[in-house]
């Protein structure tokens, strides 16, 4: 076989644009993690375009990776002809799962010098991974205390047949090693009990801080309407844990959640921002939160890490899951204008429109109230009819195009990094997309 590996593969095909955007990233941060002794390490670039091509080809597993480099021919061509074992692919991924968002940023600068990104529009939203973990190996607040109850019932119970020398029963099984068995189970209940509570007390401050905001807000409704304040009082949070929170023995930092069809799953909530333009992912993180109600804040988080170069975003829409009072104020602090259904309409609202004067009615709207009349407008359904070809294909491509339906890696931080992995992907397997119609 010729011993020239450039001759393989065509122009425009996918696996020599990795290699040839990998080639100008900065990766000086892996090479500085190999300092010191050792065997001669696989160069970190030709590592990068391995994992990044393979994650597009659904190929996640690092042995079916090391395989990869001996039967197909593009991951040949990205290897170089060399042939890293499973381990080190392992091994480099766990490795360097926190500096992948070092690298992301650099290809959305790459798309920006193409001429491809310019922020402007975006549209965000989540979706459910499922984790390296099984629902059936989870343990609920209500089952380890009913369990604990059982257990420690059974050991008293084993304890008086001990001390019944004369009980025949007793021969039939051996006493000592029955009561250590569950007493190896009790201290994992205990430890389980004790991780839910630790949770719990996290979420009820967060719980607790709203309920008072909530309180707050109605009390300030009726000083200044006087009048009673419209709906339910909130209902004050607990601070015991619920019988349904749980922790899972294979992956602690995943969560059941349900899914948009029906049914529950171990699984991480994966959010993800896409300009509208280029229908690139913009920002990535991973959330144990079942719902998105709290992803705005993290996604402004990561949005200012892009450089200048990218653009303002100036509009983002989002559905309904993100819909409140308090997200609306904070891309409204960042200058974005937000486009969230609020899952309603209030009735008779043509006599505001019509009978109440346009001055004195935007002086009594609040930020939340000016971005639904915004989202009510012609222009606003025609922008937010968008979200739909952008932010949706995108999982749809990940899940079903590239085949990413569950993470390989165990624990937030970890997951978190594998998501930016995907992105990346994504984000390569678009820009060859765009690259080569440009070259047409």
């Amino acid at each position: 076989m010729p011993s020239n590996l450039t001759g393989w593969l065509d122009h425009n095909n996918l696996a020599r644009f990795i290699v040839d955007v990998v080639e100008q990233l900065d990766t000086q941060q892996f090479e500085d993690e190999y300092r010191g002794g050792g065997s001669q390490p696989y160069p970190p670039k030709l590592m990068l375009a391995l994992l990044f091509y393979c994650y597009i080809k659904s190929i996640f597993s690092s042995r079916q990776i090391e395989i990869a480099t001996y039967e197909q021919v593009p991951v040949i061509f990205i290897a170089n002809g060399l042939h890293p074992d499973h381990t080190s692919i392992a091994v480099f991924r766990k490795r360097f799962i926190n500096k992948f968002k070092h690298i992301f940023i650099q290809i959305l600068e790459i798309a920006v010098e193409m001429n491809i990104l310019k922020l402007g529009d975006i549209s965000i939203d989540g979706t459910k991974i499922h984790a390296n973990a099984s629902k059936h190996k989870a343990m609920s607040w209500k089952y380890a205390n009913q369990l604990e109850a059982q257990l420690k019932k059974e050991v008293e119970m084993l304890l008086k047949k001990a001390e019944e020398t004369s009980n025949k029963a007793v021969s039939d099984i051996d006493i000592p090693d029955e009561i250590k068995r569950r007493e190896i189970r009790l201290e994992k209940i205990a430890e389980a009990k004790e991780t839910i509570k630790e949770r719990h007390a996290i979420r009820y401050q967060e719980e607790k801080r709203e309920y008072e905001e909530k309180m707050k807000a109605r009390e300030k409704y009726v000083e200044e309407t006087e009048k009673k304040a419209r709906g339910r009082p909130p209902a004050a949070p607990s601070d015991e844990p619920k019988d349904t929170d749980q922790v899972n023995f294979t992956d602690e930092d995943s969560r059941i959640m349900p899914l948009s069809g029906g049914g529950f799953e171990q699984a991480y909530n994966a959010q993800a921002t896409v300009d509208m333009d280029s229908r690139l992912i913009i920002t990535n993180h991973v959330t144990q939160n079942t719902n998105d109600k709290r992803e705005v804040e993290p996604m402004l988080t990561e949005l200012a890490l892009l450089p200048e170069s990218c653009g303002e975003v100036k509009r983002a829409a989002l559905d309904n899951g993100y819909h409140s009072e308090q997200n609306h104020n904070k891309l409204a602090d960042a200058n974005i204008e937000s486009y969230i259904p609020s899952g309603r309409q209030k009735h008779n609202q043509w006599f505001k429109e019509y009978v109440v004067d346009a001055e004195d009615k935007n002086d009594a709207l609040t930020v939340m109230d000016t971005a639904q009349e915004r989202m009510n407008t012609k222009d606003g359904k025609a922008f937010y009819a968008k979200r739909k070809s952008t932010i949706e294909p995108t999982f749809g491509i990940i899940k079903h195009v590239m085949g990413f339906r569950q993470f390989m890696l165990r624990g937030l931080e970890a997951v978190s990094g594998e998501w930016t992995i995907v992105s990346i992907g994504f984000n390569l397997k678009r820009l060859c997309v765009l690259n080569s119609q440009i070259i047409k």
